[in-house]
């Protein structure tokens, strides 16, 4: 039986290096392809396993035809204002071009936005609107589980759907894979239309399970929307068993942008198979009392370009006084750190906030091993130690902040389906500025001397998970 061991070796082999033909001839990032290339060489059949189920490109695949995506800002562009005509610094006016070139994201002005820094009073606000509601609720969430406020927020779903209020879900099928078949019956017997986003299941499996649709969206009645961090599920108010405080952002926004919110929305309920929705807001004139700028960036395996790496890479090399970040996970792409490392070498107050303690040790150990390198060029690292900081938020200058589902990493820049709110607001800047200032008071600053002196097998461990770090 020689000669069939010999045979599968040579053919496993030449798979092998068929694969590392195909990640070197798609010339992506080459620190994505090197880390493949690592991962197939060194364990080749763990490197397999993982390459079918995670390293496929989608990019430029349509997930909403050109003549429903003309559509959808035909209808939002009532409430925009003219590019031409914003009263922004020139760093502002092309953060703004940016963004429409990207993803032709309109800009709306005059927004009310509410901050939530806790799940709790997050979800009784987003209760009450979801009882008010009389027309439609649009709801979409990365992780539903049927916990305690789980039920709450389905309850409230159903009570409205049999109300007679048209009620619209989209969850992951990965994210929220805890959602029980008995909830989703509950739901849909109630007249809750209910959809997971890329199904997993044989045989597409190694085709969908890497990219998930990451965004935190409600739009309720066109009139009020919702987007941040936060999930459905009891860590989001009591940090579960694992955490004492789970500290978290989330915005309630009232005022034309909520139409922005509503198309991302639309897109995907398209991308399920569903008919395309052409509800405008019932309310899109702008609010004199209020004068907040948005911009709603949304970005995805699917996109042309990495709309979040570009957008967070031009947001930072425009600072001119501070850039103030907060994200669970630190996992850059090359690019955005010598950005990072550029403003704090150029006397920009940089600093960076990230969990002590995280939900996922490997992201953990991967983020670590980022941090000599920005204390080399003077960026301030602290820890955060009262619980998990799950917050996504970058903080630039006076003028300029960003909030949404988008972590600092590569899976969150290249893999994910995600949501930011561009924010143009020296008053709401000054509030986002005040909560990561009293944050700070929670936190302990890493020193270089600390940092060199940590045990060695911290070290190896960070080194190792740097490796797949491109990857992860």
């Amino acid at each position: 039986m020689g000669w069939v061991w010999w045979t599968v070796s040579v053919l496993y082999a030449l798979t092998i290096l068929g694969i590392i033909a195909v990640v070197v001839s798609e010339n992506r990032n080459p620190v994505k392809s090197l880390a493949w290339v690592t991962v197939l060489l060194v364990v080749p059949m763990v490197g397999l396993v993982l390459y079918v189920f995670f390293g496929r490109n989608i990019q430029n695949k349509r997930i909403i035809s050109r003549r429903n995506r003309r559509k959808l800002r035909r209808l939002g562009a009532g409430g925009s204002i003219d590019r031409r005509q914003l009263k922004l610094s020139p760093e502002g006016l092309a953060q703004v071009n940016l963004a429409y070139s990207l993803c032709g994201s309109n800009y709306y002005d005059g927004n009310a936005i509410e901050i939530f820094d806790n799940g709790a009073d997050k979800f009784d606000a987003l209760l009450r609107d979801i009882a008010s509601a009389r027309s439609y609720i649009n709801m979409q969430y990365y992780i539903i589980v049927d916990d305690k406020i789980g039920h709450r927020v389905m309850d409230a779903l159903i009570e409205r759907a049999r109300a007679g209020v048209r009620v619209r879900l989209i969850y992951d099928h990965v994210g929220s894979f805890k959602l029980s078949n008995k909830a989703l019956r509950r739901l849909k017997d109630a007249g809750v239309e209910a959809y997971p986003f890329f199904k997993v299941v044989f045989p597409p499996f190694g085709t969908r399970i890497n990219w998930r649709n990451h965004r935190k969206i409600v739009v309720i009645d066109g009139k009020i929307g919702y987007i941040g961090g936060m999930n459905v599920a009891d860590r989001y108010v009591d940090g579960g068993r694992l955490f004492d405080v789970w500290r978290d952002l989330h915005l309630r926004i009232t005022g034309p942008a909520v139409y922005a919110l509503q198309q991302s929305f639309a897109v995907d309920w398209n991308f399920m198979g569903q008919p395309l929705l052409e509800e405008a807001p019932i309310a899109p004139v702008s609010m004199p009392e209020a004068s907040v700028g948005l911009q709603l960036v949304t970005g995805g395996p699917t996109t042309q370009w990495m709309n979040m790496t570009l957008v967070f890479q031009q947001a930072i090399s425009r600072a001119r006084k501070c850039i103030y970040i907060q994200t669970p996970y630190f996992i850059p792409s090359e690019g955005l750190v010598q950005a990072l490392q550029a403003a704090a070498l150029s006397k920009v107050d940089v600093r960076l906030m990230i969990p002590r303690r995280s939900d996922s040790d490997m992201l953990r150990w991967a983020s670590n091993s980022y941090i000599q390198e920005c204390l080399r060029a003077g960026i301030k690292v602290y820890f955060y130690e009262k619980g998990m900081l799950h917050s996504k938020a970058i903080i630039i200058d006076d003028d300029f902040c960003t909030v949404g589902s988008t972590n600092f990493d590569f899976r969150s820049f290249e893999h994910n389906f995600e949501a930011n709110m561009l924010i143009y607001s020296h008053d709401f800047n000054a509030r986002l500025k005040s909560l990561f200032m009293r944050d700070l008071r929670g936190c302990s600053r890493v020193t270089s001397g600390s940092w060199r002196h940590r045990p060695f097998m911290e070290k190896a461990l960070e080194s190792v998970m740097r490796l797949f770090s491109p990857i992860l």
